[in-house]
């Protein structure tokens, strides 16, 4: 039976992925991003695809009744919008503290609100029994990201997360945290990735290659399955044992 599936940062990268991996089953999936025409690039067969930024709550109110009204019940919720900044205008701050608010700023806006947002708008429309919420989280929750504040804002996604598995699961709801290494081909470093980082990053993992979106688009659909329906409340980690060292 086709499912209902919401899938935030849709247009790109590892939520395009995880968009085509859902329709190649049949489901009925919504793309949500901030770039309409990154949207309609997407050709992902069937798909809906609805323009808002996630962090203004007044965007996230029209997502909501565009779902209520093309969808009524979410199967599948995944929270894939995100980024370190990299693609953002740059800042004309000065003054070095102000330089660090608008970074933390910037990173919890992008990972944090926008989730968190989107989460709240539509948990009353999550499928009970039987509704999945995913989240993407990243390896430098684990072990940082340089700043610090790309780091901090995809670990503060964990225990909502598991505050929302307490919350849902008598509905039947499952809520799991994906958390990639580095993954090629999503538009996540922008231009900033020299060939000497890439291989430094590769070189940390045991199987000896990068991450492709795929990877991490076929764990989300395998926790939205009915295989996975006793498991809730976990950080599931993709990154070929980057996080243990190598």
């Amino acid at each position: 039976m086709a499912r209902n599936v919401v899938i935030s940062g849709g247009g790109t990268g590892i939520g395009l992925a995880a968009a085509r991996a859902f329709a190649a089953d049949g489901d009925r999936v919504l793309l949500i991003g901030r770039r309409a025409e990154m949207l309609q690039r997407a050709d992902v067969p069937g798909a809906l695809t609805y323009a808002a930024d996630l962090s203004d709550p007044h965007a996230v109110r029209g997502v909501a009744r565009y779902v209520a009204d093309e969808f009524g019940t979410v199967d599948v919720l995944v929270n894939s919008a995100g980024g370190a900044g990299h693609l953002e205008p740059e800042a004309e701050v000065h003054d070095p503290l102000g330089a660090v608010a608008h970074t933390w700023t910037v990173n919890f806006r992008l990972n944090v609100l926008t989730a968190a947002l989107l989460t709240e708008a539509l948990r009353d429309r999550l499928a009970s029994p039987g509704g999945r919420l995913l989240f993407l989280s990243s390896i430098a929750a684990y072990r940082g990201s340089g700043s610090g504040a790309y780091a901090a804002s995809k670990a503060a996604l964990h225990p909502y997360a598991f505050d929302l598995a307490r919350q849902l699961g008598p509905r039947g709801i499952t809520v799991n945290v994906v958390a990639p290494g580095y993954v090629e081909d999503t538009g996540f470093f922008g231009d900033t990735m020299d060939p000497a980082r890439r291989d430094r990053l590769v070189a940390e993992t045991s199987t000896g290659r990068a991450g492709t979106p795929g990877d991490i688009a076929q764990t989300l659909h395998w926790l939205a399955s009915p295989g996975a329906r006793h498991i809730t409340a976990q950080v599931i980690q993709v990154n070929g044992g980057a996080e243990r060292g190598h």
